[in-house]
């Protein structure tokens, strides 16, 4: 039985693959459950991978973070996740292959727990046996939701969004997300305004690269937190999810906001110091830890 305070973290988990063969694991739902693991939170991540050698390798790689396996279904039909990465004139694309097993997660397969809270993305939302079984975990457990938008195109729908976005009590998305999902005629902070009040947000944060990120609340009240302007830049891909995990960790603790989101910001700019979305030294959180006071929690 999962703990109390024990976050469930819904959606994909895959590999990155390259053209010289190299292949990098990640997706934003699994990157922060990894990090939440190491800030000693225990998530349940919920996905499911191939009966293949990488989904092998992702239980393993799990089982050796600590990170719990028991949302984690094997599935014998579909292969485990991947996105093909390909460079024309230097710059990447993307083929986020569908039909893979995270696309169709088991609502009858729903791991044992009682959540604090839930976190889940939108890609996972593609296809409709994944959408069942996110809908059914919501239907059996009445907890508060932290919706990570990530619109990829061709694979996201306004109305599947946006009935995401009206279930949640917070949602982080970036400047050219909430540009598709609002009026593109509108300044930004109107925009976010218009989403947060349309699904009655308790929060709503948004995500602008080097310039950090705007949060609006409830109130409409604006708080704006933004990286150190000498912050050595190494690679920003999981930065947003890094971000995310830090947030997810202060609704967990109930920090303040403003820490909260100074804690997130610090933590997103110590990531893009680093390659790639996640670090399996755990000596890279461990200042964070104690900084943050996690010891004693």
């Amino acid at each position: 039985m999962a703990r109390a305070q024990t976050p469930f973290v819904f959606g994909e988990v895959l590999f990155d693959r390259f053209p010289d063969g190299h292949i990098v694991l990640g997706g934003a739902p699994f990157n922060v459950a990894w990090h939440l693991q190491a800030f000693g939170q225990a998530p349940v991540f919920i996905s499911r991978v191939g009966d293949d050698p990488l989904g092998r390798r992702i239980r393993g790689a799990m089982q050796a973070w600590g990170l719990s396996t028991a949302g984690l279904q094997l599935d014998s039909r579909h292969p485990t996740g991947t996105v093909e990465v390909q460079f024309n004139d230097g710059e990447p694309a993307y083929d986020i292959v569908f039909g893979r097993a995270y696309d169709h997660i088991d609502g009858a397969g729903l791991p044992p727990g009682v959540p604090a809270l839930l976190y889940h993305g939108t890609l996972a939302l593609r296809c409709a046996d994944s959408h069942r079984a996110l809908e059914a975990l919501k239907a059996a457990h009445e907890v508060p939701i932290f919706v990570d938008v990530n619109l990829r195109p061709p694979w996201w729908d306004a109305e599947t969004t946006h009935a995401a976005l009206a279930a949640a009590a917070w949602a982080k998305l970036n400047t050219d997300e909430l540009a598709l999902l609002t009026d593109a005629g509108k300044a930004l902070e109107d925009n976010a305004l218009d989403l947060l009040q349309r699904h009655a947000l308790e929060l709503l944060i948004v995500t602008r690269g080097e310039r950090g990120a705007m949060v609006i609340g409830a109130d409409g009240e604006t708080t704006v937190v933004a990286p150190p302007p000498a912050q050595p830049v190494v690679d920003t891909v999981g930065a947003g999810d890094a971000f995310s995990s830090a947030f997810t960790l202060g609704l967990l603790q109930r920090w303040p906001l403003e820490l909260t989101l100074d804690r997130a910001q610090d933590f997103a700019s110590a990531i893009v110091g680093v390659r790639g979305a996640t670090v399996q030294d755990r000596g890279f959180y461990q200042p964070f830890i104690e900084q943050w006071g996690l010891l004693d929690s």
